[in-house]
């Protein structure tokens, strides 16, 4: 069973994500909170896997208190789900170690998967998020950037396999290791597996940059759809 915090000072939604999460099964929600400043106390003594976060609460913001509470239980997974996809919030989050980003606007099924996979230390951003900061470091222009996707270049394709191309560009989308598998027709095992090659060979730490490479080397395209790879190759 993955123990949950579900905080929101909203007493509706927390209703409602409890009996989802419920209803879903594997899940203990073992408190609730209703700002920042008990959502950290309520960590602290009930020590869920899980944490999601709203931002926006009286008394302590959910940054404040994602911060508070990964600075004592660093094992601790905060997954943020809000109703605002500003940069300002989405960085403040993830500056503060939230593992995923949500919002409020998804499918019930999403935001059930995205608990599990926080649980399994898996990253998970919403794709209007994950589309907000490809959009940002594709339009950055600092040195700092440039360091960060030195290994974007298109000449960088060359260094993948086919089927690592066809793994990057499914990341690029905005898929899980789990949908990758299914629509790939091949084993979790051998997905992970491909995604960890890719990444290596372009020096890439986590799903966000490799996502990145996958715009940079026009293997999604605008809408962050995948591009058919053998259309991607022939590009310059």
């Amino acid at each position: 069973m993955i123990r949950v915090l579900v905080v929101d000072d909203q007493a509706l939604v927390r209703a409602g994500v409890t009996l989802l999460l419920r209803t879903a099964g594997g899940f203990d929600i073992v408190g609730e909170a209703g700002d920042g400043r008990e959502a950290v106390r309520l960590a602290e003594r009930l020590r869920p896997d899980v944490v999601l976060m709203d931002l926006r609460m009286p008394r302590m913001d959910g940054i404040e208190a994602t911060r508070r509470i990964l600075d004592q239980h660093p094992a601790t997974r905060v997954l943020v789900l809000t109703t605002f996809a500003d940069d300002a919030n989405i960085y403040g989050a993830l500056g503060a170690g939230a593992i995923g980003y949500l919002v409020k606007d998804g499918a019930p099924e999403d935001l059930v998967e995205a608990v599990g996979r926080a649980a399994r230390g898996e990253p998970l951003l919403a794709p209007a998020v994950l589309a907000r900061i490809v959009n940002r470091a594709l339009l950055a222009h600092t040195r700092e950037a440039e360091r960060e996707v030195d290994n974007l270049r298109p000449s960088g394709r060359r260094l993948l396999s086919g089927r690592e191309r066809e793994v990057l560009a499914l990341v690029g989308a905005g898929l899980s290791n789990a949908e990758i598998a299914a629509r790939m027709h091949l084993g979790i095992t051998t997905v992970k597996t491909h995604v960890s090659a890719a990444m290596d060979k372009l020096g890439l730490r986590n799903r966000v940059q490799a996502a990145v490479v996958a715009h940079r080397l026009g293997l999604v395209d605008d809408a962050f759809q995948p591009i058919d790879p053998h259309d991607a190759e022939g590009r310059p």
